[in-house]
């Protein structure tokens, strides 16, 4: 070993190889995080004050801060009827001459539907760049027939490796870049402004301030962690899958009774098994849910909270109702979804679960 634990190591090269070669990513660059990841496209797409930016209100805070940063105005899109991803029919009318970009969010791991919003984004001039936080090792079938890894297809991709992800390194994230026009720039923006990655290569006789930029890489420690991780991912994946499928089996029937809402797989997406959740009917139905559970040591949640009805953009929102969104908010429950989780853990959870449900 080198013995550097500093950014651009060792592990660092081989996540980024990694990437590369198993999902065709064109470029990656491992960050501290998801946000940074996004924080990094809004400079590569040269966000400037005023310009919109399209993208689900059912989604986390880091989707929308990372383009309010430079200064852009957020358009929120509501949900789909049948899942909590951004509604791609609901997209073009809210595009004007001031839009500059569209932002899918995969919602646990589940594609949007990538041919509309492409088409939507190559007529209007639009760049797209893809949430994947929660979508490693999830694909999207288009039109054409042709399978693609979830952040292949965008300009640009960010995802998380934050501890409550599929493949995780505590706090991480990686930049994929698809488009050939930011991958030198990429590389300047990540390590502060220099272009010092160009002189370790030897492009460059000396390195120095050419941009703006920030200390967007991780340690080679985080990377190592990252790595190991990725040697197991397809373990990791088929647990996660079978933990999935068990609940999935367990509550179907609560579904045929009209009880609950189960995920929602298109024909164009393929399940990663990132998160179990279900929709219940309202929020206090919700809330007594999660207070059964906890009463027997079971940690069941909600998720977001509508972006557009947060204390800090409330004020700043003018546009219409978004329903489903606001319905998400007060009707996802997430289940525990973790790899150590076993068939009594299932058992157990689901039982309770069905108990209120049933009453």
């Amino acid at each position: 070993m080198s013995g550097k634990i500093s950014g651009d190591g060792a592990f660092t090269k081989r996540c980024h190889k990694f990437f590369e070669g198993r999902f065709g990513f064109k470029k990656c660059l491992l960050t501290t995080s998801c946000t940074d990841a996004l924080e990094m496209a809004a400079l590569l797409i040269n966000i400037q004050p005023g310009d919109e930016v399209i993208m689900p209100s059912y989604t986390f805070v880091s989707t929308a801060n990372a383009f309010v940063l430079r200064g852009a105005k957020i358009v929120f899109c509501d949900s789909r009827k049948d899942h909590p991803g951004m509604d791609e029919d609901a997209i073009e009318a809210l595009v004007t001459e001031r839009t500059k970009a569209i932002v899918p969010v995969h919602y646990a791991g589940i594609a949007c539907d990538m041919d509309k919003i492409m088409d939507i984004a190559s007529k209007y001039n639009l760049y797209v760049i893809e949430d994947a936080a929660q979508a490693i090792d999830s694909y999207y079938t288009g039109r054409d027939g042709t399978r693609k890894p979830l952040g292949s297809i965008g300009h640009l991709a960010a995802f998380s490796f934050h501890e409550t992800k599929n493949i995780m390194s505590g706090e991480g994230g990686m930049i994929v870049i698809n488009d050939g026009r930011f991958m030198g720039r990429a590389e300047i923006i990540r390590e502060k402004g220099t272009n010092r990655s160009q002189f370790f290569r030897g492009e460059v006789d000396k390195y120095g301030w050419v941009d703006i930029g920030s200390s967007f890489l991780p340690s080679d420690i985080i990377a190592a962690f990252l790595f190991a991780q990725l040697e197991n991912l397809d373990e990791i994946q088929r647990k996660r899958k079978l933990i999935w499928n068990t609940y999935n089996d367990i509550l179907k029937p609560l579904q045929a009774k009209g009880l609950v809402q189960l995920p929602v797989i298109p024909p164009y997406a393929t399940n990663n098994a990132h998160m179990y959740y279900v929709i219940v009917k309202d929020l206090e139905q919700r809330n007594v849910i999660i207070e059964v559970l906890k009463e027997n040591d079971i940690n069941a949640v909600f998720h977001y909270l509508s972006l557009h009805k947060s204390p800090y953009y409330t004020a700043k929102y003018s546009g219409p109702d978004l329903p489903e969104a606001d319905r998400y908010t007060d009707c996802l429950l997430r289940l525990p979804m973790f790899y150590e989780l076993n068939e009594e853990d299932i058992t157990r959870i689901t039982g309770l679960l069905i108990a209120v449900l049933d009453k």
